[in-house]
């Protein structure tokens, strides 16, 4: 078995392998392969000769000369780049290189892998995520001077500072005087994420807005004991119901 490993003809692997791949040695590429040809839109004539630093935009060449020079000696981590073909569009990639011999010299094989779809996909989570942190800051009116804030899903540290910022600007510009802050379509919070929350309360408090929690369960009031963290009867109710009768009263 391993005399049949030893003679694998490696250059096959490499060509027609998946991924696009160039080997450079002095800062000249000496190898790409079928994949690299159709990456790159260009001939392999047309890129082996020149220089691997031709790729990348004129702010990343000298990080990029650092890499290579570093990569003789160890591999590079995988790092991302937006990089230019042959035809100079640009194309977002994960890199990575490592040393190899060709003969008795010292060469570079970098691996290039298109990460578009992949960047398309984070920023259309973030829009998600950006829209889901207006969503959740949105103060639903009840009644003159009285609203909701229904608080839903998983609650990251990312959304409960979006919270923190947004919540008591949007109730100075709605001129709530009273908010009910609905706990019942929660389903995770951590202890670092529930102090974020109950600083909202402490925030309102100093604003003179009476506030009303609603929807809270065993544990997650369990997790604001443990963080010492005061719950009187009058700011709590079990459900929105009571909780709007108990700000009726009080503004009574």
């Amino acid at each position: 078995m391993s005399e049949n490993i030893s003679e694998i003809d490696y250059r096959q692997v490499a060509e027609y392998a998946l991924e696009p791949l160039i080997i450079h040695s002095d800062l000249k590429i000496i190898y790409i392969n079928q994949a690299a040809e159709k990456f790159f839109r260009a001939d392999r004539e047309e890129v082996v000769g020149a220089s691997p630093l031709d790729i990348f935009q004129e702010t990343s060449k000298s990080a990029i000369d650092n890499r290579i020079q570093s990569a003789y000696e160890q591999p590079a981590n995988v790092i991302e780049e937006t990089i230019y073909r042959m035809d100079r569009t640009t194309v977002d990639v994960e890199l990575y290189c490592h040393p190899v011999m060709i003969g008795d010299t010292k060469a570079i094989q970098t691996y290039v892998r298109d990460i578009t779809e992949k960047r398309q996909a984070e920023k259309k989570q973030k829009e998600i995520t950006k829209e889901i942190n207006v969503l959740s800051s949105t103060l639903v009116p009840l009644f003159d001077g009285m609203a909701i804030l229904p608080l839903t899903g998983a609650i990251d540290e990312e959304r409960a500072l979006h919270l923190l910022d947004k919540v008591p600007e949007n109730i100075m510009e709605q001129n709530i005087e009273s908010v009910i802050l609905d706990f019942s379509g929660t389903y995770s919070l951590d202890s670092l994420v529930l102090d974020y929350i109950f600083r909202i309360n402490r925030v309102l408090s100093v604003m003179g807005v009476h506030y009303i929690i609603t929807g809270l369960r065993p544990e997650l009031a369990m997790q604001a004991v443990d963080l010492d963290m005061e719950l009187h009867s009058p700011m709590i109710a079990l459900n929105v119901k009571e909780a709007i009768k108990k700000l009726s009263e009080h503004a009574a």
